[in-house]
């Protein structure tokens, strides 16, 4: 199958043929490349009809029978499907409610802070480059260099997300030892600070969280609890990993990574707390809601309830783990030993060629990750020394064991191959890989097993 067969847009070709093209390239690319960047999923043709359908026409300010416009008693359906829908993938008990409404992942966050918290109060939150997001409240010190070994992070002079202009941050990392969560550690972190706030969650830490411990802990310091799971929702949602549902006081996620819904946001929290959430939406920080995006959201939670997507979930877990075990074979240092989930992070010092140059010479090969912190970075995020792939879109294509066996190969020729350029300045870098040929018949085989597995466009 070929993506051109399947370009079907008569009146934008008509209408505006260079941006007509334009996304038939970006259509024939998601085709012919491996996407495995693990924050990024593909939607079924349903999901995109709903997305692109007339809810983008209409205003919607307001909640569910208290819309501030007219002519809004079928937004008000498919907003209450939306919500019964992550009622039930969720298993939410009675005195819990959802929010579709937010924007995305970091206006879910904003929101939930903005309806429980007063300006400057404390928030401890995970250090964004041991895996945590900046929406959590980044900030850092360029004058400071970075101390790997001190296990919280308090110095953050220059405030780079609107979380840390409006709140206190105190960040935690993991241990220095194992990459992974010291509890212990965290709770002595929490008793000296006592923040009013505890957030868990991040982009880059590859194993699962302990929700009861941390809501113990947050206990211990009468703190409230956020769990963000927006890479691991849709796994959360099939039973695959454990839920922060009960657990935690509010729950946030995105929709369009392992959810494979549309792009967009959910919040679960408690009746009391989703109330002064859903005021906190509006009128304090949106205004009418994205209709079409709620509607592609109801449509990925439909699909999201039915079995395939627990076998699709299983899948996309072992399809991690056996890339991440096939990887450990060619010497490449994983982050914590390897993944509980969709994603990897590769620690890539070993290998004399970091994530920067590592991630632009695969995407040249075909394959696409990126470049990413770790813990323990001592480097820019713009370049670090870590390299991410997820499988969320690769397990969309059908891809299984056999699969994750010759990607891995391709990513350790690929790496071997470019290590030659590793010296060179990025921009060189670039040109010389783009143009070599052993790099370049990677690409073609690549495509190749593209094309066995096709995505549905």
């Amino acid at each position: 199958m070929h993506t051109r067969k399947n370009m079907n847009k008569p009146n934008l070709k008509k209408s505006d043929l260079k941006l007509a093209k334009l996304i038939l390239l970006e259509e024939i690319r998601q085709q012919d490349k491996l996407s495995m960047i693990p924050s990024e999923n593909f939607t079924s043709k349903a999901v995109r009809e709903a997305v692109g359908s007339v809810m983008m026409n209409k205003y919607s300010e307001g909640n569910i029978g208290k819309r501030y416009y007219e002519g809004n008693e079928f937004i008000d359906e498919i907003e209450q499907l939306a919500i019964d829908r992550a009622r039930q993938a969720f298993n939410l008990p009675q005195n819990w409610g959802v929010n579709v409404q937010a924007l995305s992942g970091s206006n879910a966050n904003l929101a939930s802070l903005l309806a429980v918290l007063n300006k400057d109060d404390l928030i401890m939150s995970m250090y964004l480059p041991d895996g945590g997001h900046l929406s959590h409240g980044w900030s850092y010190n360029p004058a400071l260099k970075p101390d790997p070994q001190n296990l919280v992070f308090k110095e953050g002079t220059k405030e780079v997300h609107v979380v840390s202009k409006l709140f206190k941050i105190i960040q935690y990392k993991t241990d220095p030892k194992t990459q992974l969560f010291d509890y212990d550690k965290l709770e002595e972190i929490a008793l000296k600070y006592k923040p009013r706030m505890i957030i868990t969650g991040g982009t880059a830490y590859p194993r699962e969280i302990d929700y009861k411990r941390m809501r113990q802990i947050a206990d211990k310091v009468g703190a409230l609890y956020l769990a963000d799971v927006a890479h691991e929702a849709g796994l959360i949602s099939a039973g695959v990993l454990s839920s922060p549902v009960s657990i935690a006081d509010i729950v946030t996620m995105t929709t369009h990574k392992t959810l494979r819904c549309t792009r967009g946001a959910i919040i679960l929290a408690r009746n009391d707390l989703i109330e002064k959430i859903n005021h906190a939406i509006l009128p304090g920080l949106q205004g009418g809601p994205h209709n079409h995006n709620i509607a592609g959201i109801a449509a990925g939670l439909s699909e999201a309830l039915k079995p395939e997507f627990k076998i699709y979930a299983k899948q996309v877990v072992k399809n991690a783990q056996i890339l991440a075990e096939e990887l450990k074979k060619y010497d490449f240092n994983l982050v914590s030993g390897g993944t509980d989930k969709h994603m990897i992070l590769i620690n890539m010092t070993n290998k004399g060629i970091l994530g920067k140059k590592a991630a632009r010479a695969l995407d040249h090969a075909g394959i696409v990750a990126n470049m990413n912190t770790m813990p323990q970075e001592t480097r820019s995020p713009a370049n670090p020394s870590a390299l991410r792939l997820g499988t969320p879109v690769i397990t969309t294509r059908g891809m299984k064991v056999k699969e994750m066996k010759q990607i891995a190969k391709w990513i350790n020729e690929v790496i071997e191959i470019a290590k030659e350029y590793t010296n060179l300045e990025f921009d060189e870098f670039d040109e010389r890989t783009a143009k070599d040929k052993k790099i370049k018949a990677i690409a073609i085989e690549v495509k190749k097993l593209c094309r066995k597995f096709p995505l549905a466009i």
